[in-house]
């Protein structure tokens, strides 16, 4: 009956750590985001883009890494953030959305933390003053409140332009 016992524990053990999610947590201003980890690329410092003429805003241009073409756009700008400022913390996100590469500006990266399903809170619904479609919840982790985003459905949105949403 132990030996039962235990793997039933194992495996409700093993559950656990399946439906844990890596985030990679990153600042804009004095929030701290986190996005799926499995969908990031690397991470590069700060380069000048080359511009895009008639671009959005919050689409800074575009990089050549290794022989494509990315377009890099500023997370503080398509949040309506504040000014960006580009400094030695600035960093580009190279992200892997839908088959497409994507660089997303961010003021700096914190870690890379592992959270499981208890740990995650439903984003509170703001009717129509706040958009929370790109939210997946929000998180405590120690005395830090980290926001989840759905990076992948904010980057093949339509107000993005970047790449096409899948067809299901």
């Amino acid at each position: 009956m132990m030996l039962q016992e235990r793997t039933q524990e194992t495996a409700a053990g093993a559950a656990l750590v399946a439906q844990t999610n890596e985030y990679l947590t990153f600042r804009l201003g004095r929030e701290e985001y986190g996005i799926e980890i499995l969908k990031v690329q690397e991470i590069r410092g700060w380069e000048q883009p080359t511009t895009l003429a008639n671009a959005p805003d919050f689409i800074k241009g575009v990089i050549n890494l290794r022989g494509t073409i990315v377009p890099v756009v500023d997370m503080r700008v398509k949040f309506a953030l504040g000014e960006a400022r580009y400094d030695q913390f600035t960093v580009v996100i190279i992200l892997n959305v839908s088959g497409r590469v994507v660089g997303m500006v961010v003021d700096s990266v914190s870690d890379v933390v592992r959270l499981g399903p208890e740990q995650v809170r439903a984003a509170p619904d703001f009717s129509a003053s706040f958009d929370t479609r790109y939210i997946t919840g929000l998180a405590a982790v120690e005395d830090r409140m980290l926001i989840l985003v759905d990076i992948e459905k904010l980057m093949t949105s339509a107000d993005m332009g970047l790449v096409e949403a899948a067809v299901h």
